[in-house]
This record gives structure tokens, C-alpha cells and sequence, in this order.
């Protein structure tokens, strides 16, 4: 089942974005920007319900995913590292 606030369309915009093209699913620009629109979602859910520690586990899954990836991109090229951080306006 989908999230409703994460349907085809968004996604699609998104790599649209950051990825090569719609079905760029894979690069780690593309992967990077969906995880950051994910993240920004449960931090607003986590922020009103407090004692819901599942989604605060998968919260803290997703920022560990996002920063593997990250170091990742980092490691393979660095210029592609700084202009997806800067256009998310990710901090470090």
C-alpha cells in the first residue's frame, strides 16, 4: 500500500528533478531526494505524536539509509555530493 502523501505521481516528479529522467529511480541523487521528502514527512508525524516509536525507528532507518548513500555518492564523485546537498539544502 502506498502512502497517500507519496503517490506515483510525486515520485515521479521528484527523480523527474533530481534523477536523469522519470525512471531514474536508481541513481543516488534520485534515491537521496526521495529519502530527504520521506524523512521530512515522518519528522512532522514524529513531532505531533510523540510516543509513536515505530515510526520514529523507520524515521531514524531512513536518515541512517540517506546518509550511507550520501558518504557513497561522496566517496564516487564529489562535485555530484555537493549539488544534490546544496539543492536539498541538506547541512555538513
Amino acid at each position: 500500500m502506498a502512502a497517500e502523501y507519496l503517490m506515483p505521481e510525486k515520485k515521479a516528479e521528484i527523480f523527474e528533478k533530481y534523477g536523469a529522467s522519470k525512471t531514474d529511480t536508481g541513481s543516488p541523487e534520485s534515491q537521496i531526494a526521495l529519502y530527504t521528502y520521506r524523512i521530512a514527512h515522518l519528522t512532522e508525524h514524529v513531532k505531533k505524536n510523540k510516543k509513536d516509536n515505530g515510526t520514529r525507528q523507520s524515521l531514524l532507518r531512513l536518515v541512517g539509509k540517506r546518509r550511507r548513500l550520501l558518504d557513497y555518492l561522496q566517496e564516487i564523485d564529489i562535485e555530484r555530493y555537493r549539488k544534490i546537498v546544496k539543492e536539498l539544502g541538506l547541512r555538513r
